[in-house]
């Protein structure tokens, strides 16, 4: 961490729960440009959001990363599950904290998602002014076709959607949450069954906070969540940077074409994992990232 950098352990409301974030403040400025930034699907701060929001404050931004609400140190019940319209409204919410807050430039603050979260960055960014500026990094960006192609064709998401309304009734009627690995190279029923050495390796993600597990009654609002349809709403200045080694680059190449404003694309090198702690894919990101919000917040 640079001389004088910050960084703050954190907390704010959104709609009642309690977030804790971490906020990374540059060194040498009374009040800067902000960017909340947020992760992967099930994931916790530590992650690589963490290691985003710190890279962003060494290149000159106030940046925000936290848990979303039932993950890691935030408050919420039930815990570990990944529903897009709840991270939504915390990210809507974190945008909050962070405008106001007395170290940030409350007229330029931007948004970066990485991997699942920039769908959620995506469609907060459509309907929320505040925010100036988009990018997205190794983004996952689905619809129906996506869905369909990576789970097992309509078939297998008509399956899922059954066990996740199963589940949801289960849980309604017996406030008990029905869990499966996220990531498993042994277990058929892993949101992710396979053998991925990010998640499962703990000098990588594996890590404590972070519980490896998926909500099954999540299912259904993962799998009918279109975000490729969000592009033509978002008139912010978009960022991407993905590679076609990575997960669903058509979804990606769908998303941009239907945006209507400013928008850029760099196409790297990598797996999709790569992008969350490896190098030269991170500092490749954040340098890209950084460069984009200097020009557009």
């Amino acid at each position: 961490m640079n001389l004088g950098e910050q960084n703050m352990k954190t907390t704010f409301d959104s709609d009642g729960v309690q977030l804790v974030g971490n906020l990374y403040l540059p060194a040498g400025a009374d009040t800067a440009p902000g960017v909340v930034v947020a992760g992967t699907w099930t994931s916790v701060k530590e992650l690589m959001a963490d290691r985003y929001a710190q890279r962003l404050a060494e290149r000159g931004f106030a940046a925000l990363s936290f848990d979303f609400a039932g993950f890691g140190e935030s408050g919420g019940e039930p815990r570990d599950v990944e529903s897009p319209a709840s991270k939504v409204r915390d990210i809507h919410n974190a945008v909050t904290f962070l405008t106001d807050h007395p170290s940030v430039d409350g007229d330029r603050v931007g948004a970066l998602g990485i991997c699942a979260a920039a769908m959620y960055m995506a469609e907060n960014t459509a309907h929320d002014p505040r925010v100036r500026s988009l990018a997205l990094i190794a983004p996952w960006l689905h619809d129906r076709p996506i869905v369909e192609a990576s789970y097992g064709g309509a078939d297998g998401v008509a399956a899922k959607i059954e066990l996740a309304r199963r589940a949801r009734a289960r849980f309604e009627e017996t406030g008990e949450v029905e869990y499966v690995p996220v990531v498993s190279g042994t277990d058929p029923d892993a949101a992710m069954p396979f053998d991925i050495d990010f998640y499962l390796n703990p000098a990588r993600g594996g890590i404590p906070a972070w519980p490896n597990r998926y909500a099954v009654q999540a299912w259904e609002e993962w799998l009918t969540y279109d975000a490729v349809a969000l592009a033509p709403e978002i008139t912010q200045p978009t960022l991407i940077v993905h590679s076609e080694d990575a997960a669903i680059p058509d979804g990606t190449r769908r998303f941009h074409a239907g945006l209507p404003g400013r928008k850029d694309i760099l196409w790297s090198q990598g797996t999709q994992f790569d992008f969350y702690d490896q190098e030269p894919q991170v500092t490749l990101s954040a340098d890209t990232a950084a460069a984009h919000f200097r020009r557009t917040l």
